[in-house]
């Protein structure tokens, strides 16, 4: 059996939010562009077209009021949620295909296919909120797949970890009155959205913020986020682990100030898919995030999938 699933869909093209927005369709066709160069790589995935997420699914984090409003606009002819954030006439196609892709990579976890996926999904989800999108995103991808390991599989606990360039603020709030759901981020501060203070633990203490400046040695910033995932999984065994993959935490991207490299990409990957093979059978769910310099963000999704396989 193959040990990685690549799972995404045709329809996450279809949220539209035009080409002078850094959150463009090409992000996303980047990823096959690049696995074309790697036939290996593309021969190993476990391909898989995602199914959509339904309402009910959504609403294990979201308002169902918000879940309506989004559909409504999409149906209207699209809109914005905020100055960032659009919606589009496809963008609920594509949307519940994200959210869909990420549940379907965790039904493989803990059914009888591969233990790991990499969805290659848009629009991002991790600045969204219970009932407002921001920051580009609309519904919240990996928190909805946290509460939905914890419903329909019984996962008693659940580690997020995020490295996007950003702080997840989103999956933060969806997540954080669940002390069995831990969320490690880091981040560069100050940035965007403004919150991730180091002493934001959440009121269970089940949120580790690792914020950093722009510009520090790329090794600080591997050894950082791996100090806080092993703080936050001390006298904690994940059944899940659950990855924000924001590739704009890359050296370069124009709209962070990180200095992480493919290698650090590599090997960040790799350490947390060894801790998952400890934990709990390698069960590892990798969803993309950010991003935004399309050809970087494919050769790192290529990178970050090999270290997966």
């Amino acid at each position: 059996m193959k040990t990685l699933a690549y799972i995404s869909h045709a329809d996450v093209g279809r949220h539209d939010t035009g080409w002078g927005h850094p959150e463009h369709v090409g992000r996303i066709r980047a990823v096959p562009s690049a696995l074309k160069y790697d036939p290996e790589l593309f021969h190993a995935l476990d391909h898989r077209e995602a199914r959509h997420a339904t309402r009910e699914e959504l609403e294990l984090a979201h308002d169902p009021r918000y879940v309506g409003q989004v559909h409504a606009l999409a149906e209207a002819g699209g809109g914005r949620l905020d100055a960032d954030t659009v919606v589009s006439t496809g963008s609920w196609l594509a949307a519940t295909a994200g959210t869909g892709a990420v549940l379907d990579g965790i039904d493989l976890a803990f059914g009888d296919g591969p233990r790991r996926s990499f969805c290659a999904v848009r629009p991002p989800g991790h600045h969204a909120l219970r009932a407002a999108g921001m920051g580009f995103c609309l519904f919240g991808n990996v928190a909805v797949g946290a509460h939905y390991a914890r419903q329909q599989h019984g996962a008693e606990r659940v580690l997020i970890v995020d490295w996007d360039v950003h702080h997840g603020n989103g999956t933060q709030a969806l997540v954080e009155q669940e002390a069995d759901i831990r969320f490690v981020s880091m981040h560069q501060w100050p940035w965007y959205p403004g919150t991730g203070a180091a002493d934001d633990r959440g009121p269970h203490d089940s949120v580790w913020n690792v914020p950093l400046r722009a510009g520090l040695p790329r090794a600080l910033y591997v050894s950082e986020l791996l100090a806080a995932v092993d703080r936050a999984s001390a006298g904690f065994t994940p059944d899940l682990v659950l990855i924000s993959a924001g590739f704009d935490s890359l050296a370069g991207d124009p709209l962070g100030g990180f200095t992480l490299e493919l290698e650090d990409v590599e090997q960040l990957t790799r350490e947390l898919v060894s801790r998952a093979e400890q934990w709990c059978g390698g069960r590892v769910v990798s969803v993309l995030e950010g991003g935004y310099a399309p050809e970087r963000l494919g050769q790192a999704c290529v990178r970050h999938m090999n270290a997966m396989r």
